[in-house]
């Protein structure tokens, strides 16, 4: 048999229907969880596509430093760091 100490005990243990209440209002909604997802993929393609032309740009650069000491060679040039 439960005890009214028992009870009290429960009763601060267990969540109100109130709090339930306040708990679900804030729960994200799947409509605004699948707007975020949407947003959160755009932004991965954006980094994706930034990072990609990173790396063209710095094979670019690669190939530029390349001619340059060739032609330095060439023409007989020293070049310092």
């Amino acid at each position: 048999m439960l005890t009214e100490e028992d009870i009290k005990k429960l009763i601060e243990v267990f969540a109100t229907r109130e709090e339930m209440k306040e708990i679900v209002a804030d729960l994200v909604t799947k409509e605004e969880f699948s707007t975020l997802l949407t947003s959160l993929d755009a932004y991965a393609q954006k980094a994706d596509t930034y990072f990609q032309e990173m790396v063209m740009l710095a094979h670019k650069v690669d190939r530029h430093e390349k001619w340059i000491q060739q032609l330095a060679e060439k023409l007989g040039i020293k070049l310092a760091y």
